[in-house]
């Protein structure tokens, strides 16, 4: 399994296994399932509501004799209800409690705009906290004494954009170590992939098979990337599947990836994917895929009920 390493040597496995949308009542087994197939990298968040289930998986397969919690690199998010300075411990205390953790390998802020405390999801302007209420600067000192504490090994962020990323670069101290964000053949991300790169940040990449669980009334009509024929054409030739196809490009591309799913046998068919190499051609074929999509396109966090733009996501 190849890593990725970050600047103090420590290291994270390039395929991890996803649990966005992972059921209660399913992801335990997920969990252990793929501990077995050999997984030693689990990406979670406080908003998918299954962390406790999450630490069951995790508590089985240390019982069990699988692995001891030292060979496993764990990630969670801080949701965007917890970004004041005095709701950063508390959340990832509850995190580490559901997950019967100690500590996390790497937390990070899951977005960058808050929520007041006690609310999951925003849907009215008075549920949000504005940047002039709760600056990017406060969130990301609170994290930086996550990891003076120990509680986290390493910080970061999830979808943040050049600018964001610029902005609590500029803070001083600690600067992020990790940017997680949706990437594929149809968002490859280059102009921040290249920012990342030239300053130290490693990136992770989510729903790395074009999420096709989120077919709902909105984006029934959305691109399908799995059935993409320049996908299909390179699955056939290596005789693979098209989401092994997926994730081969993004550990090509030297990006971590969490592909997700609770079914045991497509558990084993990713992980397997890590063994996998595409060649010059392919990774050309799908460099001018001649699509261009982004499936989390953010809209459910903007708008004229909020105070925040798409601007504040995603670079233009």
């Amino acid at each position: 399994m190849k890593h990725l390493t970050f600047k103090n040597g420590d290291q994270i496995p390039i395929l991890g296994l996803g649990t966005w949308k992972s059921n209660p009542g399913e992801v335990r087994k997920a969990i252990f399932w793929a501990i077995e197939a050999g997984y030693r990298h689990i990406d979670c968040a406080a908003i998918y509501q299954n962390e406790k289930e999450v630490g069951q998986g995790i508590a089985d397969a240390i019982e069990a004799g699988l692995v001891k919690r030292k060979d496993l690199f764990v990630t969670s998010k801080l949701w965007n209800s917890a970004h004041r300075h005095e709701d950063v411990l508390p959340a990832i205390q509850k995190t580490l409690s559901d997950l019967r953790l100690d500590y996390l390998d790497l937390y990070l802020i899951h977005w960058p705009l808050a929520f007041k405390s006690g609310v999951s999801f925003a849907q009215k302007i008075e549920e949000f906290y504005t940047y002039h209420d709760v600056p990017l600067s406060q969130t990301w000192e609170a994290m930086q004494d996550l990891k003076v504490k120990g509680l986290a090994k390493h910080i970061g962020v999830s979808n943040f954009n050049q600018s964001k990323l610029k902005e609590i670069m500029g803070i001083g101290g600690q600067h992020p170590e990790m940017n997680q964000v949706e990437m594929h053949p149809f968002l490859p991300q280059e102009g921040l992939v290249n920012f990342c790169l030239e300053h130290g940040i490693l990136m992770t990449a989510y729903s790395p098979l074009g999420s096709p669980d989120s077919r709902n009334e909105k984006h029934v009509e959305d691109p399908k990337l799995l059935t993409n024929p320049i996908v299909k054409e390179v699955a056939s030739k290596h005789g693979i599947s098209e989401g092994q196809v997926l994730i081969a490009w993004s550990i090509a591309r030297d990006i971590a990836v969490i592909p997700k799913s609770t079914n045991e046998g497509r558990i084993k068919e990713n992980f397997e994917a890590s063994k996998i190499q595409l060649d010059d051609h392919d990774m050309m074929e799908l460099r001018d895929i001649g699509v261009s999509h982004r499936f989390v396109d953010g809209t459910f966090f903007t708008g004229t009920n909020s105070p925040y733009k798409l601007s504040d996501l995603w670079d233009s």
